[in-house]
């Protein structure tokens, strides 16, 4: 097979297993029930033994906590409920005698209102700091009251504005997310200037790169016009999207990050960038030439069972199909078209993905888990893991008390929202509607503490200390202890562990290698090939259904030996041409003959 352009240039953050930690759940050791920073160095072995190279720490900079440390205080200290900078240091040292390497996270679309520049900006309209941040005179009622100055939406809290009022200065200020983080105002030369000096101060320190939190955001249209009203009547405020995500300048604010900084290290970039799905724009950042980030975070599998124009938190039916047609867009693009893909199904900002894309019942959650471990361990791009993942972890029970236990700020406005709406017996049917959604997308899911053992607390934190979120109820079960031990010969843990072993030892057919879809594209079944130009053709079929089906091999293909399964704990026995029967959520990977 003759080579494909962009896959002869190997670079180290290509092949890199990178696993998120969500610091606040992973590991406490100070008996304060929220985790820090000692408690991931000490579970560095544990990562490295289950195939990781980079470990991305959501951000732990001192912060008020009230988007759970995206709203930063200080990019250069780190927050006491985590611990210090020199905590950090030394988990750089403890990475790098295990050849691993630290990502931060860079918050930089905004910052926490209580950061040394707002608190300057905000104090006076001659402040040398006013226009490091989105200031606008306000409209005026009828009756002379401050109006927003438009009707953009708050991404966190769509029923708020995304402008929020300062008397002392009668002027508001653009916070997107909430009024806790007010976006910079990246038009200032002095803005980039400083962010840049907080990317050199981590990157000299050992950090090895950054996960770029919104960074598509960065750029507004100075305009700062109305949005369409698609959330209909009844909505004072719409999603501004169109105005800010991708903006104007966007393109060249980045390619400047890049020659400032960047350029200077052999750093990995991952740019969160939703509301993006179109390949051109795509790859105007992640191409090989773009001098601009590495890869960014394609949302379209994550937002696949949103409405269509609609917020986060709406439900829409979902098929094979389309999740066929989403993978496949992006595999051959970035293969044919010279750029990068990131591989992800699971992060903080969504519930976990056994209970999102396959049946997390007893009796099915680890062959889900497996299956989406399989897909995941064989698609080009570089691949993510999110703590608890690797144990199949899956969101908490619907009969929580949302008012009780769900903590994050996302889920604690749209529940406000629709109480206010819908409560009260106004409108029975819409209340439960928005229960359903929480109880399948809040953020809470993917935030409650990692269950390391079978003993109190999940072995998060000690016996008699409060974790500051409640442990999913099945940690006796589903636990990193029990899934490593002698009597779990394929756990979901063991099942990830080998499957980034044959990754890293096929790495020229599973992460460089071609990408062909193959099969019915109707049916339950998502199945494709992956060849190399050193490991030949492998085949990986995926039954993302809790039904048992027939599927057939393909005419001219023989599997030669099946080498994975969900259901199995060693070889797959199951032909290697013409029809198989597949279990349910069963998916299987088999070397071809050639």
């Amino acid at each position: 097979m003759a080579p494909l352009t962009g896959t002869e240039q190997h670079r180290w953050w290509k092949e890199a297993i990178i696993y998120q930690v969500y610091p606040s759940t992973f590991k406490d050791t100070n008996g304060d029930g929220w985790g820090d920073v000692r408690g991931i160095t000490s579970k560095l072995d544990y990562l490295k033994e289950l195939g990781i190279d980079i470990v991305w720490v959501s951000p732990i900079y001192k912060s008020p906590q009230a988007d759970m440390g995206y709203d930063i205080a200080d990019y250069k200290v780190i927050d006491p409920i985590y611990g210090s900078l020199e905590d950090v240091d030394n988990l750089i040292l403890e990475l790098k005698k295990r050849d691993m390497k630290l990502m931060m996270d860079l918050v930089v679309n905004h910052t926490s209102e209580m950061h040394p520049w707002f608190l300057s900006s905000r104090s006076s309209k001659t402040s040398p700091h006013r226009s490091w941040y989105i200031w606008k005179p306000p409209r005026r009622s009828s009756t002379g009251e401050p109006l927003p100055p438009n009707n953009w939406a708050q991404i966190l809290g769509e029923a708020n504005s995304a402008w929020t009022y300062d008397a002392a200065t009668d002027e508001y200020y653009l916070s997107l997310f909430t009024p806790n983080q007010p976006d910079l105002n990246w038009e200032n030369p002095d803005v980039r200037a400083a962010v840049y000096d907080v990317m050199n101060f981590w990157l000299a320190r050992g950090a090895c790169g950054y996960r770029m939190d919104v960074i598509n955001m960065i750029s507004k249209d100075q305009r700062f016009p109305d949005a369409a009203a698609v959330l209909g009547p009844g909505h004072d405020y719409h999603p501004g999207g169109a105005y800010f995500v991708n903006g104007p300048r966007m393109h060249e604010f980045l390619q400047e990050m890049h020659r400032e900084v960047l350029s200077k290290y052999d750093a990995i970039t991952v740019g969160e960038m939703p509301g993006v799905s179109d390949i051109d724009e795509v790859l105007r950042s992640v191409g090989s030439t773009a001098g601009e980030l590495n890869m960014i975070f394609i949302f379209d599998i994550v937002d696949i069972d949103n409405v269509p124009g609609q917020p986060r938190f709406s439900l829409h039916p979902w098929s094979v199909h389309d999740l066929r047609r989403i993978v496949a867009k992006w595999q051959r693009a970035m293969l044919a078209r010279d750029g990068w893909n990131s591989v992800f199904v699971e992060n903080h900002d969504n519930p976990r993905s056994v209970s999102r894309y396959c049946d997390d019942a007893d009796a099915t959650r680890a062959h889900g888990a497996k299956l989406l471990a399989l897909m995941q361990t064989t698609l080009a791009g570089t691949l993510f893991v999110y703590q608890g993942e690797e144990l199949g972890m899956r969101n908490v029970p619907p009969a929580w008390d949302i008012d009780a236990e769900y903590k994050d700020i996302e889920a604690v406005n749209f529940w406000a929202k629709s109480k206010r709406l819908y409560g009260g017996g106004r409108d029975p049917a819409k209340m439960a509607l928005a229960r359903e959604i929480l109880v399948r997308k809040a953020r809470d899911h993917s935030r409650t503490p990692m269950q390391w053992t079978g003993g109190p607390n999940a072995g998060f934190c000690d016996a008699g200390v409060t974790p500051w979120m409640r442990v999913n109820e099945d940690w006796r079960e589903v636990n990193a202890e029990r899934q490593r031990g002698p009597g779990e010969e394929m756990s979901v843990w063991r099942f990830w562990q080998r499957g980034l072993a044959s990754r890293k030892a096929h790495k020229d057919v599973f992460v460089y290698g071609d990408f062909e879809t193959v099969g019915d594209d109707r049916d339950e079944v998502f199945a494709y090939v992956r060849t190399g130009d050193r490991g030949g053709r492998w085949l990986v079929v995926l039954n993302f259904s809790g039904k048992a089906v027939g599927w057939d091999v393909p005419g001219g293909m023989e599997v030669e030996k099946w080498v994975a399964g969900s259901w199995d704990t060693g070889e797959v026995a199951k032909k290697g041409e013409g029809r198989i029967e597949l279990r349910a959520w069963e998916g299987i990977l088999g070397k071809c003959r050639d």
